[in-house]
């Protein structure tokens, strides 16, 4: 349930900050590539979680 509510606050702060910033001027004359950033980032995220799931899973076998 706190995964869950910590993921619509995230959700919901993302699009509170993504829209003014489209309202001004958009995406078309940014200096940097959004579609590269938001894949490093995605891609940083999904390495993060199964980087973890997997320390996880050798600590609980090393228990037993």
């Amino acid at each position: 349930m706190k995964k869950l509510s910590l993921l619509t606050l995230g959700v919901v702060l993302l699009l509170t900050v993504a829209l003014p910033a489209h309202a001004q001027s958009g995406c078309t004359d940014s200096p940097e590539n959004p579609t590269l950033v938001l894949a490093l980032v995605g891609s940083a995220g999904a390495l993060f979680a199964s980087a973890r799931s997997k320390i996880r899973a050798r600590r609980n076998s090393a228990r037993k």
